[in-house]
């Protein structure tokens, strides 16, 4: 059942994800559990890009593949076009494939060596019937060229292409059905800054052909700002602020933004600026601090922040942040 009254696209609501810590040898018990991703709420609209950005092993991967039920839930909900998909079977599963898709991160790792482009890129076509096999190639071709690639291309396995040619694959293969939102978990990592910009040129070209929604994972602000609409920070397996792109990158409100926008480089030195280092390592996700998760770093700490875990709120309209230095109009400063 397709939502029609122009709602979120995909709207994910107090989303845990733990993984079991386990201890033994003949038997394995259970010892402690990784806080993967610890009450995540948070919406993709229809046709935007929602940049979500952290530290490696901040969790925004495992909730990416939470997002398209590739991982199971611990608890929480997501509603995903006006259906509650959270419990959905595999077989229930499979008709909304067609419309949520995921670009995984290794453009290698991710397609079959054994396979030849044509066969990787039309996988989706033949599993849910549509066409003949004739029809396929053509629309396998036709895929092909919208992401730069040549159609004679469809014979060719995967090692005959470069890392941005792999990657361009994967893209073909996740836009093979039309998707209406398409999870992109650090499509441009693994490549050189040159590729990078052209893969993030044609993420914004495909999304202006098609009106697909994004949720572009990326650990490198500077990625982000190129393409997305609105920003999500991540820490520790929680999202600590929230808002349009301009409004991060221009008035970043939580101690950790500011650090992680100071650590993007600058190529002249002329405009080099003093940069806030983080002292120490992130603590472990299987014992999280209490409190504000990132009080064990933060240079702006104060008496509440071990005590008291902030809730995220929206202190002006569409930025959300959870820091107790910005209580919401609503709680007075």
């Amino acid at each position: 059942m397709s939502s029609q009254n122009g709602g979120p696209l995909l709207q994910a609501e107090h989303v845990i994800k733990y993984f079991p810590i386990k201890r033994g040898i003949l038997i394995q018990r259970e010892v402690a559990q990784v806080h993967a991703v610890d009450d995540v709420s948070l919406e993709v609209q229809r046709g935007e890009t929602l940049g979500l950005v952290g530290e490696s092993g901040c969790g925004k991967s495992t909730l990416g593949r939470s997002f398209v039920r590739l991982f199971p839930l611990t608890d929480g909900r997501i509603v995903f076009d006006g259906e509650d998909i959270t419990r959905l079977s595999r077989r229930g599963m499979r008709p909304l494939r067609r419309e949520l898709q995921i670009i995984f991160q290794d453009p290698y790792a991710s397609l079959n060596p054994r396979k030849r482009v044509g066969q990787i890129v039309g996988a989706p076509l033949a599993i849910h019937g549509i066409g003949d096999r004739r029809e396929r190639k053509r629309q396998v071709q036709e895929l092909l060229e919208k992401v730069g690639l040549s159609p004679e291309h469809y014979n060719r396995y995967p090692h005959e292409f470069s890392g941005g040619q792999r990657q361009r694959i994967g893209v073909a293969r996740a836009l093979a059905l039309r998707p209406k939102l398409v999870i992109a978990d650090e499509p441009v990592s693994a490549l050189d800054v040159s590729v990078q910009a052209q893969v993030i040129n044609l993420f914004i070209d495909l999304q202006e052909e098609f009106g697909i929604a994004y949720l572009f994972i990326a650990h490198d602000l500077a990625v982000v700002e190129r393409i997305a609409d609105r920003v999500a920070v991540m820490y520790l397996g929680q999202i600590v602020e929230v808002a349009a792109r301009g409004e991060i990158f221009r008035n970043p409100l939580h101690p950790y933004t500011r650090a992680l926008l100071q650590a993007i480089p600058i190529p002249d030195p002329a405009r080099a600026r003093e940069r806030q280092v983080l002292r120490g390592d992130p603590p472990s996700a299987a014992q999280p601090p209490p409190g504000c998760r990132f009080h064990t770093r933060c240079p702006s700490a104060v008496e509440a922040c071990p005590r008291i875990e902030p809730p995220l709120l929206e202190v002006t309209p569409g930025h959300w942040v959870a820091c107790h230095l910005h209580p919401g109009p609503e709680v007075g400063r």
